[in-house]
């Protein structure tokens, strides 16, 4: 018996329905027209295409049925009108702030040209190593320069519609029709991970501002803690208590710890009498939960030599971390999980993928590639959103202001990920070391967002499902251009030959019927997509029914097999990505997803597929985030910067300097992994649809921390010239000096012009220039040697960091030291810098004011590095002025060293060749 295969199991792609909210009459040369018809069969047309669109609108809830003749009509055409609208637009900079900006620009690039033009025609010949270094820093910096500016030719910002979110999608007495999301927050350590932190996170999830059945939060516990597990317990039991209190009374922000501790008026716009009776009973709630969990913490602190041991009596099977099974608990989201008001809850899920010896587990991106497959096993959303541990919901409308891109009929099928900007409590006013990151945040992420889209940045991501499995974006066909058909027939051959030969041919493609439609594209092969949630058919049973196809359709149908060599051998996961819009199998049970959940998270479910490799968070780097975004904008998908009024997330970040260090060193590490992989944006992916521009952002951001050899050569030099008394310029002309002026004033021009656009204040500005300095000569520069021994020879070298003593006081992390390796490089260099200011000085007042026209140029330059790595002296010195004596010591001794040998071999002084003539000291 012949099996035929149900028509849903190949889909077109590139077709996107749309509304047709203007009345347009097509023309075109058919070979079957008659050039002499009438109008009135063209009105005729026109008439049935607007009955077609009034009845889809119809069917998808924008109008009533009856509107005419009554009191409604005037009110559903508005709401017709008003559904039809975009859900966002973009809204350009006003070309009286961009303008300016741009023609600075231009100048700045022509002024840089002559200036190294200069540099290079004029050497020092008195210190020609000094000057031959110091040009090649120059130039490097000038072309680092321009791979950061010139992808912030063109920044927009954008607004969001969310009333016509709900106009168009939550028709009042109708079910919502918002698309269901998945939320993902990772946890690897929770004692250093607090887990009242992850509680407040999932808590603001569970309460967020969305239906209830269309969200699950997915909590991925990396560590298998026994901790993590009894904090989720707890956490859903107190949800259902502060879940309904937050939508009663629509507070700000939904996570408990921050709303009960920030310093407002709690009345305001409250009208509800019961409301101050009700926040004082929940915040004595809330204090009695973090009771505790802080007691699960303390019992966590000393674990039992037999290992942990569950409520029932049975061991913990995470005693062992590197070696215990996988775990998936429900906790909310069944039946009879509701809250204190009887109604439904989002579903809370703990997922704990498997471990053994022996297996390649990659860190975070492996956990989140994990939470991909339960989840598309237990939910199957069409929109994921990533979290970090510690990144709360701050608005509870966020998930809404990302699907007003993701939903929307003409940008979302396009869109890979809406990434929102990371904004953090905890970081004091002044933001010394510039954790903030306002500079990248408000400033390149917009100049990306008006080219092919911001980079992804590990946090804060809602992301289409369907571009993390490595599928291309629909192709958008190009519409025919506008034709009359009045013309005789004989011009079609001149006229419209090329086209009717084209439509001829898609004419003929189309005969095979909708079996043979287009397959999708995935990374250079073709494989087949499902569209909709139809009956499933096991890969067996269609390898089985190929007898009586044709080549063409047998190869349509044998390409199913790819599938699990693709994603793994689970044909339920195989069935969801093939479900664009989401959504489970008919026919499934939730015993048999759970074990089926449990087999996609082994830890040999990977092995001989391309997750990692072209599915999923891409692995290889310790910043998978970065290479993941790279591989979705190489492949032709968009993404969407979206910045509300209201921060969408709130996170916490390290504030002290030895922290913020080794973030900024993991970071780096990761780049330069990058620079030296496949996927390296020099060379990767050229020819495919990566724009330029985006492609000079993605190389920017991988040999940034290569910049920091040059740095430290040229914060160097300053102290050697006021040491030697030689100075890498020669004596300037009238004309020569015209050129170093016009180069710093158009930086400062540029500077200007960047704050005015971006409404960045110049103090956050000069944050990120001055730890620019203190990271590029610290953290960038171990990043580069340790990426290097890691790649090239296979040598891991940690720089760990150790505590002292910490403050009890409001920022007193701030003052928290912790000695680390990191610290000798600037250490040093503001000591050289400070001897040679006053040796500099010294010297220029033993010789007289003749020397001290020559000094001030010396002197520019060694406070510029002083002043630049200001920040990081306060930070050594703390609060008390407490130094560790081994950081003066080492900087002390190689600070001494170096001018030793330099006095020494003094490179500068003429070499006698001939006899050394002494006096004798005899009077002749």
């Amino acid at each position: 018996m012949k099996f035929a295969p149900p028509v849903s199991i190949v889909r077109r792609m590139g077709t996107v329905t749309r509304r047709k909210s203007i009345r347009t009459v097509r023309f075109s040369l058919r070979p079957e027209a008659s050039s002499a018809r009438s109008w009135k069969e063209k009105a005729m047309r026109v008439e049935g295409e607007d009955r077609e669109v009034e009845n889809q609108a119809r069917k998808e809830g924008l109008v009533g049925k009856d509107d005419g003749g009554n009191g409604d009509g005037e009110e559903d055409d508005y709401l017709m009108a008003e559904a039809r609208q975009p859900l966002s637009r973009k809204v350009p900079i006003s070309s009286s702030k961009i303008s300016p900006y741009r023609i600075v620009i231009v100048l700045r690039l022509v002024v840089l040209g002559f200036f190294l033009h200069f540099r290079i025609l004029t050497p020092a010949t008195d210190a020609f190593p000094l000057w031959l270094i110091s040009v090649i820093c120059e130039t490097w910096f000038a072309l680092s320069w321009i791979l950061d500016q010139f992808p912030k030719w063109n920044p927009i910002n954008r607004e969001t519609y969310l009333d016509r979110l709900s106009i168009r999608f939550e028709r009042e007495g109708e079910p919502s029709r918002l698309a269901p999301v998945d939320v993902f927050v990772s946890s690897v350590d929770p004692l250093k991970e607090p887990p009242i932190i992850t509680a407040n996170t999932v808590l603001s999830i569970l309460a967020v501002d969305y239906p209830v059945d269309k969200v699950c939060c997915y909590v991925s516990d990396d560590g298998a803690s026994m901790l993590l597990f009894d904090t989720l317990s707890e956490t859903a039991e107190f949800a259902r208590r502060w879940v309904p209190f937050c939508k009663k009374y629509s507070i700000e922000p939904r996570t408990p710890e921050f709303y009960f501790s920030q310093k407002i008026d709690y009345l305001k716009d409250k009208v509800e009498p019961s409301f101050v009776k009700e926040r004082r009973a929940m915040k004595r709630e809330y204090e009695e939960f973090k009771v505790r969990v802080n007691a699960l913490v303390a019992k966590a602190q000393k674990k039992p030599e037999e290992g942990w041991v569950m409520q029932d009596g049975t061991p913990w099977p995470g005693n062992n971390t590197r070696d215990h099974p996988g775990m998936i608990q429900v906790y909310l989201g069944s039946a009879g999980a509701l809250d204190v008001e009887g109604k439904e809850l989002p579903r809370l899920v703990y997922v704990s993928r498997e471990k053994r010896p022996g297996y390649q587990h990659h860190k975070k991106a492996g956990a989140m590639n994990a939470l991909v497959r339960v989840s598309a096993v237990l939910t199957n959303a069409p929109f994921l959103l990533n979290l970090d541990c510690d990144h709360y919901i701050n608005n509870s409308k966020a998930i809404r202001e990302a699907m007003c891109f993701l939903m929307d009929p003409q940008l979302g099928k396009k869109l890979c990920y809406v990434q929102f900007p990371q904004r953090f409590d905890g970081i004091d006013r002044h933001d010394r070391y510039a954790n903030r990151n306002i500079v990248f945040f408000d400033i390149n992420m917009r100049g990306l967002d008006g080219i092919q889209g911001p980079v992804y940045v590990g946090t804060g991501c809602v992301f289409n499902r369907q571009a993390l499995y490595g599928y291309d974006p629909p192709v958008s066909q190009k519409r025919p251009k506008m034709t009359c058909d009045c013309w005789p027939s004989w011009c079609s051959c001149c006229c419209g030959g090329s086209r009717k030969s084209k439509s001829k041919k898609k004419d003929d493609t189309s005969l095979l019927g909708p079996v043979h439609a287009k397959k999708k594209k995935m990374t250079g092969k073709n494989y087949l997509k499902k569209k909709g949630s139809g009956p499933v058919f096991d890969l067996e049973d269609i390898e089985e029914g190929l007898e009586g196809f044709d080549e063409l359709e047998k190869s349509s149908l044998m390409s199913q097999k790819n599938f699990e060599k693709r994603f793994g051998q689970s044909p339920v996961f195989i069935a969801s990505t093939l479900m664009e819009d989401g959504g489970l199998p008919e026919g499934t049970n939730s015993t048999s997803l759970i074990k089926e959940a449990i087999h996609v998270i082994s830890c040999g479910y990977e092995e001989k597929t391309e997750w990692g490799k072209e599915i999923g968070w891409i692995y290889g780097s310790v910043t998978e985030d970065i290479l993941t975004g790279f591989k979705m904008h190489c492949r032709g998908w968009k993404s969407v910067y979206c910045m509300p009024k209201r921060p969408a997330f709130k996170g916490s970040a390290p504030i002290n300097l030895s922290d913020r260090l080794h973030q900024v060193l993991r970071w780096a590490l990761g780049s330069v992994e990058i620079f030296l992989s496949r996927h390296c944006p020099l060379w990767y992916a050229w020819g495919g649809k990566l724009k330029l521009l985006e492609r000079l952002a993605y190389i920017n951001t991988i040999v940034y921390p290569f910049t920091s050899i040059p740095l430290l050569f040229y914060c160097t030099i300053p102290a050697v010239c006021l040491l030697t008394g030689k100075f890498i310029i020669p004596t300037l002309t009238n004309f020569a000096s015209i050129w170093f002026l016009a180069l710093f004033l158009s930086i400062i021009a540029t500077g200007v012009l960047e704050l005015r656009w971006s409404g960045v204040s110049i103090e956050d500005w000069w944050r990120n220039e001055q730890f620019w300095v203190i990271g590029g000569v610290s953290a960038h520069l171990f990043a580069v040697f340790q990426g290097l021994l890691k790649v090239l020879a296979g040598v891991d070298t940690n720089f760990t960091v150790t505590a002292k003593a910490a403050e009890d006081s409001e920022f007193g992390e701030l003052y928290l030291f912790k000695w680390t390796t990191l610290l000798i490089p600037p250490t040093t260099l503001i000591i050289l810098n400070m001897v040679g200011v006053v040796a500099g000085v010294s010297d220029a007042i033993n010789n007289g004011y003749g020397s001290w026209g020559p000094l001030f140029g010396k002197l520019f330059f060694a406070f510029w590095v002083i002043v630049h790595l200001y920040p990081f002296l306060k930070g050594l010195m703390g609060k008390q002025n407490r130094t560790p004596t081994i950081v003066v010591l080492w900087s002390v001794l190689l600070a001494s060293i170096f001018s030793l040998v330099w006095v020494r071999i003094d490179p500068f002084l003429p070499k006698q060749t001939g006899p050394v003539l002494k006096p004798c000291g005899v009077e002749c």
